[in-house]
């Protein structure tokens, strides 16, 4: 994912992927956002989600 945003893939029953989208901070391992993926792309509106949400803890926003 790059800029200190990670990918966690996980398979479910059928062809059904989850993905859980993560982040450190302070030493800390913060999850910022979790769906199940429908398409091989990734589609913009999540990977905007996880990275403002990633920005608020690296600000010191309240945890997620």
């Amino acid at each position: 994912m790059g800029k200190g945003l990670f990918e966690v893939r996980t398979s479910l029953a059928g062809v059904t992927i989850a993905r859980v989208r993560l982040c450190f901070h302070s030493g800390e391992l913060y999850p910022v956002h979790g769906f199940i993926k429908k398409s091989q792309r990734t589609l913009a509106p999540d990977l905007a989600l996880a990275r403002e949400r990633q920005k608020e803890i690296e600000d010191g926003g309240e945890r997620i």
